[in-house]
């Protein structure tokens, strides 16, 4: 079955079953990676630490806004 007539059957749906659809593909593309986790949360580490340190210079909320 091509892509093209999966497309013709899935626009055969109700909303609802085309909701489904979309959801059950959208959550198989949202596979979380372990390693990225474990990445950005050494980082956020770090920056942190850098804070505490007064390694990094930091700007305040009303100039970030201004």
């Amino acid at each position: 079955m091509s892509n093209t007539q999966i497309l013709q059957e899935a626009l055969q749906l109700n909303p609802q079953e085309r909701y489904i659809v979309v959801e059950s593909l959208l959550k198989s593309l949202d596979i979380p990676d372990e390693n990225i986790d474990t990445i950005w949360a050494n980082e956020a580490e770090q920056r942190l630490q850098n804070y505490k340190d007064n390694k990094v210079q930091t700007i305040s909320f009303e100039e970030v806004f201004n």
